[in-house]
């Protein structure tokens, strides 16, 4: 099969030795800070955090997007490789990548993913990127000739495609550890020729894949290739990258909810009429989870609102403008609080669901934030439609939970 038409294939991909596995692997490069990077790593001189944030190995001062920390990563990386620390397997594999959080169990395909179908759109993205972000990634990428940060994508449901994990699951995994935020993560190989043909088959069938979390990394991979297409020893692997492919049904979207510093001028009490004209307003007696779409919770002046979108005000035949994150945009955000703007306005801020409404509460008390709004999640369904509309989310939309752990699986790129 052409590269034109290829959605996904299998390589060999480069691991941890299973002792090292769980010293080795590690949360992904962007939900830490530098400081945080640095005081996970105290103890942990294998973690993946020395390649995919390099900058903790240099003095605090240093920028950690100047050219020595990729210098740095790279260093780091061979010596984990020269050191036997991560091995390469001989030949061409998938594997399975299982995740349990608590009761939630999720199970996908690690595989190369095509860069011609994410040019073309048969991957399908529903977020903007930012050009300083996705140069982030391309010189990691090439100071290391690999990619380490899988791109989570997310497949149709399947049937045929789900036996076809669960039998790779029959036998004891290559890898099985518990993190330390208490995620499990366990890996199978799938090295033999007729489960291969018969995965690249059913996953090649499919008409579309659609990226949930890791849209820079994607950009980045689809760049280097683009480069390197220039080049008169491109080779095959560039034109892939890194990801990890799981069920729509099987992904759990957590809330994203939004924090806002000021009131734009308004006492709480002409900010509550305010709303009042948009949402219907009830006090709540205890912390605000929504139940369904239409309804967020908003903590003002230490109390909780349950606020109910008014008939009318929520559009429902626009993808992204039906989104509750774009309604609270479009009925406050904007008109009452004056923020335009979510990608640069200062007086917004985000928090994922996994830190709690008691997380949104501590930062209002404190007198940091003046009002928080707690969003009901967005829904798988609707992240695919806005992207098979050929749209895009507003920022912050979703919140993928349990995260990947970077350094279980890396995708050399190998020469001509």
């Amino acid at each position: 099969m052409s590269l034109d038409h290829c959605l996904i294939r299998p390589f060999a991909g480069l691991r941890p030795r299973r002792t090292d596995a769980a010293a080795v692997a590690a949360p992904p490069y962007d939900v830490l800070s530098s400081a945080e990077a640095r005081q996970t790593v105290i103890g942990k001189p294998l973690s993946f955090l020395h390649v995919s944030r390099a900058e903790i190995d240099l003095p605090p001062e240093v920028d950690p997007h100047a050219p020595e920390v990729y210098a740095q990563s790279a260093e780091n990386f061979r010596r984990m490789i020269d050191g036997g620390v991560l091995c390469r397997d001989p030949g061409a594999c998938y594997y399975v990548y299982r995740l349990l959080m608590g009761k939630h169990i999720q199970t996908g395909l690690v595989a190369a993913a095509s860069v011609a179908a994410y040019d073309s759109n048969r991957i399908r993205k529903h977020e903007f990127t930012r050009p300083d972000k996705e140069d982030d990634r391309v010189r990691q990428i090439e100071a290391l000739n690999a990619q380490t940060g899988p791109v989570l994508l997310a497949h149709p449901d399947n049937a045929e495609a789900e036996r076809l994990l669960a039998l790779a699951t029959d036998s004891p995994p290559v890898t099985d550890l518990t993190a330390d935020d208490g995620i499990r993560h366990m890996l199978w190989v799938i090295d033999d020729a007729a489960s291969i043909a018969r995965i690249s088959a059913v996953f090649g069938g499919m008409p579309n894949l659609y990226i949930a979390d890791g849209h820079h990394r994607s950009a980045a991979a689809a760049r280097v290739a683009a480069a390197r297409r220039e080049q008169s020893n491109a080779s095959d692997s560039a034109e892939f990258f890194l990801s990890v492919i799981f069920p729509a049904s099987q992904m759990l979207i957590m809330d994203y909810n939004r924090l806002v510093k000021d009131l734009n001028g308004l006492t709480q009490e002409a900010f509550l009429v305010a709303v009042g004209e948009r949402y219907t307003v009830r006090l709540s007696p205890a912390p605000v989870r929504p139940e369904r779409s239409g309804v967020c919770g908003m903590y003002l002046g230490n109390c909780w609102y349950r606020l109910e979108i008014r008939p009318g005000r929520m559009p429902l035949s626009d993808p992204v403008r039906q989104l509750d994150v774009s309604v609270l945009a479009e009925q406050i955000l904007g008109p009452l609080l004056g923020i335009t703007d979510l990608r640069r306005d200062t007086r917004i801020d985000f928090v994922g669901g996994m830190r709690g409404l008691s997380e949104l509460e501590r930062r209002v008390n404190s007198g940091e934030m003046a009002v928080a709004f707690a969003m009901y999640p967005t829904p798988m369904a609707d992240l695919m439609a806005v992207a098979d509309a050929g749209q895009v989310m507003p920022p912050k939309s979703t919140w993928f939970e349990p995260k990947l752990a970077d350094g279980l699986v890396s995708h050399l790129l190998d020469p001509a």
